[in-house]
């Protein structure tokens, strides 16, 4: 009965991203445009460079990860929180950048504005969830202010 309504509900998601033009074709073509992108960015591409030793790979994986993100695929297997915690480099104001240019790429990629904003909520729940993850200490904070 679970795995009946577990299935339901992918193929439902499946059907609506569909509706709006999201698919494994666009999901490809976004990560490919955007991450070319990245890689001239005056900010994030240094951090990207110096972290990323095989571009193929890693965008394979990226592709993946939206696949699993957007169409609830399931293809996905991956830990974004660990492999950002070894990323050196990365501070909290390249979140806002990626999101910018992510949004710019959607924007001009996307076949409907639903698909932007589709792509846009998905993407700042895991720029928040990151970027918590990576800065947010709450026993530093508790620390600071007992001084």
């Amino acid at each position: 009965m679970r795995s009946e309504h577990a299935l339901e509900a992918r193929r439902k998601i499946r059907e609506d991203a569909a509706a709006i033009g999201v698919d494994e074709e666009f999901i490809s073509n976004l990560v490919d445009e955007f991450y070319a992108r990245v890689r001239v960015h005056p900010r994030l591409g240094p951090v990207f460079e110096a972290a990323v030793e095989d571009w193929p790979e890693h965008l394979a994986k990226l592709k993946l990860f939206w696949q699993s993100v957007a169409l609830n695929a399931g293809v996905y297997t991956g830990r974004p929180m660990q492999v950002h915690l070894r990323t050196p480099g990365i501070e909290p104001a390249h979140f806002g950048e990626w999101l910018y240019l992510f949004e710019q790429t959607l924007r001009d990629l996307a076949p409907d504005e639903r698909a932007v904003e589709y792509f846009m909520v998905r993407a700042s729940r895991i720029g928040e969830s990151l970027k918590l993850g990576l800065y947010y200490r709450p026993e530093q904070d508790l620390r600071g202010a007992q001084k």
